[in-house]
């Protein structure tokens, strides 16, 4: 079972999280403060720290680099979360060595999506391999597609939407996720863009196009079992 450690002040938050990822199957312990946390990575190294920017006694990006300068914790997942939203912030965090950040507040889904998608890569096992969904296989070194040994011709866009989507299959993912992770934090073009791209999508995979499916008002998932 992996374990998440879960460093943040405000107790209500840390809760919620807990409860969350606990109920996901993972292991999880919650400090409030870095040196609490500090102390408990030395008895033991989790799967995956969510580190919370601001904290009482030393702040998360100080945490985050002395991570990063201890051989043991050197390459440990990190999401950083913080309640900070100018591009700075992000970008300091990033270059300090994060995996992936999520700004408060954030919906218990975009928490369970970027956790999963995280823990999958730091999978040194999973590196190079398939992707599958139903009868749907996506190839990542060959980035070529099959469905049910059929070979399907897809653009770059829709092959980066259908590996994320995989990559969390069963986990609904926001329409704002899915346009950043794929278009970049950047892209300044209509939601729209999503849609057809969806909608292009499921034609091409024809009957396996049943597994992508839409959640209305919140974005899309792709499940193995799926709605005729």
């Amino acid at each position: 079972m992996k374990t998440i450690y879960i460093v943040e002040d405000d107790t209500n938050i840390r809760e919620i999280e807990l409860f969350a990822l606990n109920n996901c199957g993972y292991e999880t312990k919650g400090f409030e403060c870095a040196a609490d946390f500090l102390k408990g990575i030395r008895e033991r190294k989790p799967s995956l720290v969510l580190l919370d920017i601001m904290l009482p006694d030393e702040d998360g990006i100080t945490v985050l680099e002395k991570l990063r300068s201890d051989r043991e914790t050197r390459k440990l997942p990190v999401i950083m979360v913080t309640a900070k939203t100018t591009e700075i912030d992000k970008v300091k965090g990033l270059d300090s060595g994060a995996d992936d950040y999520i700004t408060k507040p954030f919906g218990v889904m975009e928490l369970i999506s970027r956790v999963k998608s995280l823990l999958r890569r730091a999978e040194p096992d999973s590196e190079g391999m398939p992707l599958r969904l139903a009868g749907i296989v996506l190839d990542m070194v060959s980035r070529s597609c099959k469905v049910e040994g059929k070979t399907i011709e897809l653009t770059y866009k829709e092959f980066e939407l259908l590996a994320l989507l995989i990559q969390n299959k069963g986990v609904v993912l926001s329409r704002d996720i899915l346009m950043e992770k794929v278009w970049g934090i950047d892209f300044a073009g209509e939601s729209r863009t999503l849609d057809v791209h969806i909608k292009t999508l499921r034609k091409k995979l024809e009957d396996a196009g049943r597994h992508i499916q839409t959640v209305r008002n919140v974005g899309y998932l792709a499940e193995e079992e799926s709605k005729k």
